[in-house]
């Protein structure tokens, strides 16, 4: 019998890996509007803390205004970051003439003549097609736009309903208090760290903003830009987000200094925020074992790739919130929890 309910359980895990891969289209944006959505009603619950807002303005009033803030935002950074790449498109050019440069330093310094691997390199990368790559990647976003607004706006629509919905599963239920519990635990989970790890990404963006425009970097916003989504990658983000730019730095002016300004700065900024500003405001929020966090970034970015990776944590969390509820899983939510405590 054990061995029979191992072997269903591995068939459905086998299918529900099979559907997120195939319905990833599907998915993925429903998700992106799922945690759109958050962000609405965390916009949404900033206006009402405004006396006249909450008093007079209804909260259809409150919920659209919100979400065209938030859309002509999106829609006005994607636009402005792809004319940032476009930029460095353009200039790659310029930028390859420092290739020799570069090579020059590393002799001086190392005594290694490394010229022909450096620029053999450097051109295998074709710098222009990745750039390309990445605004086809951001037009695809803008093209989903519509779908995932259209989510969106059932979603708000659904809402209220789905709140009452909610309350009859909840009555229905073994456990109605534990449901609600449940529920409110993983609304109000999800609206913190949204919140706050928005608010930590976008204070070590525009820190590192700074100083890709004091160093003369071209494209700063698009560099701050990838500090911003980076933060929301565990571990691995933050790292990749200040090598890139210094790397890019090295392209650019053809010397070290900037290089090294870069990465001293950026690592800096990483962290002091790191460790003294996000333990203060997230606390527990995310309750998630470092490992875990590692695992997961690993297996949703090999279903989803970057945008799997960007949304890993968020999952994972709400996993652990729900295992937790329920006997059967309450050991693997122990597990999969930074101390054991659920």
């Amino acid at each position: 019998m054990k061995l029979q309910n191992v072997a269903y359980s591995l068939i459905i895990t086998a299918l529900v890996i099979l559907l997120l891969i195939v319905a990833e289209p599907i998915i993925v944006p429903f998700v992106i509007a799922i945690l759109i959505w958050f962000v609405v009603k965390k916009t949404r619950n900033l206006i009402d803390k405004i006396g006249f807002f909450r008093k007079y303005i209804p909260r259809w009033v409150k919920t659209l205004l919100a979400s065209v803030v938030i859309f002509f935002g999106l829609v006005s950074v994607a636009r402005l970051l792809i004319y940032n790449i476009e930029i460095l498109s353009f200039s790659y050019e310029d930028y390859s003439a420092n290739i020799n440069a570069i090579g020059t330093q590393i002799e001086s310094l190392t005594g290694l003549d490394l010229q022909e691997q450096l620029t053999s390199a450097i051109k295998s990368l074709e710098s222009t097609d990745y750039l390309t790559g990445l605004v086809n990647s951001i037009s695809g976003i803008l093209g989903n736009m519509v779908m995932i607004v259209f989510y969106i706006i059932f979603i708000l629509i659904e809402e209220s309903l789905f709140e009452r919905k909610l309350a009859l599963i909840a009555a229905d239920s073994e456990h109605p208090e534990g449901t609600k519990q449940t529920l409110a635990k993983i609304d109000k989970t999800m609206s913190r760290y949204i919140g706050l790890k928005s608010l930590i990404a976008l204070s070590t963006a525009t820190l590192g903003y700074v100083v890709f425009y004091l160093v003369g970097l071209d494209a700063p916003i698009f560099w701050a830009f990838l500090l911003f989504m980076f933060n929301f990658i565990p571990s691995v983000g933050p790292i990749l987000a200040s090598i890139l730019p210094a790397l890019f730095s090295l392209l650019q002016f053809g010397d070290f200094t900037a290089f090294l300004i870069i990465i001293i700065a950026l690592t800096s900024i990483s962290v002091l925020i790191g460790n003294f500003l996000e333990p203060r405001l997230m606390g527990n929020t995310l309750n998630i074992s470092p490992l875990v966090a590692v695992l997961s970034l690993a297996v949703w970015g090999a279903l989803w790739g970057v945008t799997g990776m960007l949304l890993s944590v968020p999952i994972t969390v709400a996993l652990i919130i729900i295992f937790s509820q329920f006997s059967n899983t309450r050991s693997i939510a122990i597990l999969l929890s930074e101390k054991g405590r659920v």
